[in-house]
């Protein structure tokens, strides 16, 4: 999953918040439906069975028509798969459960024309021509999104180097970061899917490529920090402990009862960085606005 920061017009934000809304209400339907089930009753209904609910909910309702329907949608495809990775004793996840406003605000859009190009090519006889034709289909989409990601890559670098003397960035090591949980025959890893769903999401987001191309454009002045403790040291005070990161969005320092988001902690003392920059000094007399740097090769 690819995720983008984006900056909505005032028009734009509240449509926004109104499919946040509509994604919320329902996932919380669907937690109703599946809570009123226990043994001895009829199964609870499926991704199938509430598209065709969702349908007819869609046609009663014009509130709900005017919202996404691929939103809503995919509202119900999350929450049929939170609830097979709950049944399925391997992972272990934990029951999906209401999702509140102001808390729980998001929705999502599957990556879904690919999904369905990979299911006619497992259909596909080997060596037919039509199993060449949806690999072609399937070659054409995913060069089209890996120019999409350059295409970010390209304006967000160029922008941060023209906007910021010292860029400091989190050394993640990506190539472990991403590396398989399958395991072996003797020892089969855990969270396959989920690790693999994680690991495609890195690759997509274009960590790698991001820092090249900084690199590139601001020569000298790309400091990598090392990630240690950064998501667990208050941006604030200073004071390293993990229960400060009470869960994967929230940080609340146990020490100076500072809270924020969990992330923007960490960005925070990443850019703080720990050492001197790389051209010496303390950046205080330095532009707060420059071109890119073209890097000078001795004749």
């Amino acid at each position: 999953m690819s995720r983008y920061r984006l900056l909505p017009t005032l028009a734009q934000e509240a449509v926004l918040r109104g499919h946040c809304a509509q994604a919320r209400y329902i996932w919380n339907l669907a937690v109703e439906q599946h809570a009123h089930w226990h043994p001895g009753r009829n199964s609870a209904p499926g991704y199938l069975e509430q598209c065709r609910q969702l349908t007819q909910a869609r046609a009663e309702h014009e509130w709900l028509a005017a919202g996404s329907q691929m939103v809503q949608q995919q509202a119900l495809r999350d929450f049929a798969h939170a609830k097979t990775a709950f049944l399925d004793p391997r992972n272990q996840a934990r029951r999906p459960t209401w999702r509140k406003a102001g808390r729980d605000e998001g929705f999502r859009i599957g990556q879904r024309r690919v999904r369905r190009l990979q299911r006619k090519l497992a259909r596909a006889k080997r060596g037919s021509t039509r199993r060449a034709r949806v690999k072609l289909a399937i070659a054409k989409l995913k060069a089209h999104q890996a120019d999409i990601r350059k295409d970010w890559a390209e304006k967000a670098t160029t922008d941060l180097a023209r906007r910021f003397d010292l860029i400091r960035v989190e050394n993640l090591n990506i190539k472990d970061m991403t590396r398989s949980a399958r395991g072996t025959a003797e020892a089969p890893g855990r969270n396959v899917r989920q690790k693999a769903g994680l690991n495609r999401g890195i690759h997509t987001s274009g960590w790698g490529l991001l820092v090249r191309r900084l690199e590139d454009k601001a020569p000298g002045r790309v400091e990598k920090v090392s990630p240690a403790f950064t998501s667990r040291r208050c941006s604030a005070c200073g004071h390293i402990a993990a229960e400060s990161r009470k869960s994967q969005a929230l940080f609340a320092c146990v020490a100076c009862s500072f809270a924020c988001n969990a992330d923007v902690n960490a960005a925070r003392n990443i850019a703080a960085g720990h050492a001197v920059t790389a051209r010496g000094g303390d950046g205080a007399a330095r532009p707060a606005s420059r071109e890119p740097q073209l890097l000078l090769l001795p004749a």
